[in-house]
């Protein structure tokens, strides 16, 4: 039997406390594929939530996903994010809360880790410095 994942226990734990301590949660998300949310709000890949009962309706927190339906600039919008892209939870008042680690996609980490690196601003290729075109034994 495998084991499941803390996070969701986590994330319900840390709402439970926020809205005993009248504090505002906030989930930190890592934006892929499978996250749905408000493409506006997506700043370098991430956005971060309140999932307050007062900013959502309908808020679940399984061993999947996190969903709700929120109001984003006087439209609702239904979110949908994966546990896997969540990044971490927090109160907004005291930045208590827990940070998780993201698992990167393995392509495209391996995509990135394998690009060639570009050139920077202003360089050409005859900033490089010169190699000698051959070896020779240095005694």
């Amino acid at each position: 039997m495998s084991e499941q994942s803390a996070k969701p226990y986590l994330l319900r734990a840390i709402c439970e406390w926020c809205a005993d301590n009248n504090l505002t949660p906030y989930l930190a998300v890592k934006v892929d594929r499978q996250t749905r949310v408000p493409a506006a709000y997506v700043k370098n890949g991430e956005i971060v939530l309140n999932i307050s009962a007062g900013a959502t309706r309908r808020l679940t927190i399984d061993g999947e996903r996190v969903q709700f339906t929120a109001r984003f600039n006087g439209v609702s919008q239904e979110v949908s994010v994966p546990m896997s892209a969540v990044a971490g939870i927090f109160a907004k008042e005291t930045g208590y809360g827990f940070a998780f680690t993201i698992n990167a996609d393995p392509a495209v980490s391996l995509d990135a880790a394998t690009a060639p690196e570009p050139p920077s601003p202003g360089s050409t290729p005859s900033d490089k410095p010169k190699r000698p075109k051959h070896l020779q034994v240095v005694k």
